[in-house]
């Protein structure tokens, strides 16, 4: 069922190409780089969105947290919403990350009828991650 579900929402996200004009694997989206990831996750309770920073050196994890920092205005804004912002927690893996999300509640990948909520919850915070990030990833190539 939660593969039938992430199906369903790459078919429906097909058609949306990304700010670029680009068509995009909205699933697995591609940041460029190595540490940087935009996750999407939903289970039996809830579903959040984020950028998870995943680099193993945890002071130069930091560095990426702090240049997403400079950009926080700038990515609220796009996303109409303020995020969580987490450094160093631990993922479900045991690894420590660093985390910028949202989350909802009460929502059930199981769920047909929640599909819709879900969906709604994903689609325009991607497409505004991916807008953000159009804008401010030249910003993280001098950490590379």
């Amino acid at each position: 069922m939660r593969q039938q579900f992430w199906t369903a929402f790459g078919q429906y996200m097909q058609p949306v190409l990304n700010t670029e004009g680009e068509k995009a694997n909205w699933i697995n989206y591609k940041t460029g780089e190595k540490d940087i990831y935009f996750r999407m996750q939903a289970d039996t309770r809830t579903a959040w969105i984020a950028v998870e920073i995943t680099h193993r050196d945890l002071g130069m994890q930091q560095l990426y947290y702090e240049q997403f920092l400079q950009f926080r205005t700038l990515l609220e804004t796009e996303l109409g919403e303020e995020w969580n912002w987490v450094l160093h927690v631990e993922d479900e893996y045991d690894k420590i990350v660093s985390r910028i999300y949202t989350e909802i509640e009460e929502v059930n990948i199981f769920r047909r009828e929640d599909w819709p909520k879900l969906i709604s919850f994903f689609k325009p915070r991607i497409i505004a991650l991916d807008a953000f990030w159009s804008n401010v990833k030249y910003g993280f190539e001098a950490l590379r």
